[in-house]
């Protein structure tokens, strides 16, 4: 889909639905980034936002209505959780705001479907995490695989092990419902990387399992609360990517041992170990074969953090030009997960039919700290 640019000038007007842990990370960035300009922090729990807004010195809190119907808001940063973010997004799309939402894109094909046509029928924009992709990290990988450096790019393994978020998390049961486990609250950034290299996912295969119906909170004022685990804990994943390349990842929440940020490529001339896809920056190693030790190669280009996408999303808005972390490829990851649960499900192999829209790479000198607008 292709965007007039915006007859507004200067930063974009943003408003935050969803003022809860995650929402402190993205504000980091938001309230610096010349280019936006924070106006409203709402949430359900008006004095969560409240809280929120005077910490980073918002003027304007309260509800979601008073974001969505803002007439100065253009884009909304939709940080609700996960069974909330198609109807927030939705909403977002009927007042004619662009919208960022969180990982995951939504819970099932259909919503996820219906989000994109709706959003393409009104001419808005939807962007969603993870933009870790964006990142200084990631983006150099990319510039190491297309420049040849590993060859012809084979296969992928990716690995995130943890006991579990419940010992540290103060209201962790969410987490273990359906729309998250380790597939849908992890799965979005490995998977992101995973196709960022390979294109689209055409067939998975899976097989997973739960150690445990409950769990018991670790932390907080809820500590020593028991809940029930709805999903699936530990899945082990094979995928096959359009271009016949492969890769088989782990999604683990019952790890005593803890291996967070393990994603390697492998090509016919050399091993790439990418940084922890869940952040934004980090060293990359080299293999190459018969060497002892592996080249160490330090990323480059920017790695802000959390909101770096929905930057790019507002300079997009201004300009008219595509935007990088798109609804389209936040549906493909969805679709490819959702392929991963019917196959643990049904102990086949299952087909995926979307498509993963390839992505402009980041320029090295791009600058979020830089006005554009």
């Amino acid at each position: 889909m292709s965007f007039s640019p915006s007859t507004r000038k200067g930063p974009v007007g943003v408003a935050v639905i969803g003022a809860g842990n995650i929402s402190k990370q993205y504000l980091d960035n938001l309230t610096v980034f010349p280019d936006l300009k924070v106006l409203v922090i709402a949430d359900l729990f008006v004095e969560t936002a409240e809280a929120r807004a005077k910490e980073y010195g918002i003027a304007e809190f309260g509800t979601p209505e008073l974001a969505l119907n803002h007439p100065d808001v253009e884009l909304i940063i939709n940080l609700t959780i996960p069974a909330a973010h198609v109807e927030v997004a939705t909403a977002a799309v009927k007042a004619g705001k662009h919208v960022w939402t969180e990982k995951p894109f939504s819970l099932d094909r259909e919503s996820g479907l219906g989000l994109l046509k709706a959003a393409d029928a009104a001419g808005i924009r939807l962007g969603t995490a993870p933009d870790t992709f964006l990142g200084a990290g990631l983006q150099t990988a990319r510039r190491i695989i297309e420049r040849g450096d590993i060859g012809t790019p084979l296969t992928g393994m990716t690995t995130f092990q943890t006991p579990g978020p419940e010992s540290w998390h103060p209201n962790p049961a969410f987490l273990f419902q359906h729309g998250a486990g380790p597939l849908f609250d992890m799965g979005p950034y490995y998977l992101t990387a995973l196709i960022q290299t390979f294109g689209s996912v055409r067939k998975v295969a899976a097989v997973g399992s739960s150690a445990k119906a409950t769990r018991i909170i670790g932390s907080g004022p809820k500590a020593g609360e028991e809940f029930a685990v709805e999903v699936p804990t530990h899945v082990s994943a094979m995928a096959q990517f359009e271009g016949g390349q492969s890769s088989h990842s782990v999604f683990s929440f019952e790890s005593p041992r803890q291996r967070m940020g393990f994603v390697e490529i492998t090509g016919s001339e050399a091993t790439l170990s990418l940084p922890d896809p869940n952040y934004f920056d980090g060293d990359l190693k080299l293999w190459r074969p018969g060497a002892e030790e592996p080249e160490i190669i330090p990323a480059t280009g920017p790695a802000n953090g959390r909101g770096m996408g929905a930057l790019d999303m507002a300079r997009a808005i201004r300009n008219g030009g595509p935007h990088r972390a798109t609804g389209e490829l936040a549906y493909h990851v969805l679709d490819t997960m959702v392929s991963i649960t019917e196959s643990v499900e049904s102990g086949t192999f299952v087909d995926v039919t979307s498509n993963a829209p390839t992505s402009i790479a980041l320029p090295e000198d791009w600058a979020p700290e830089t006005a554009t607008l």
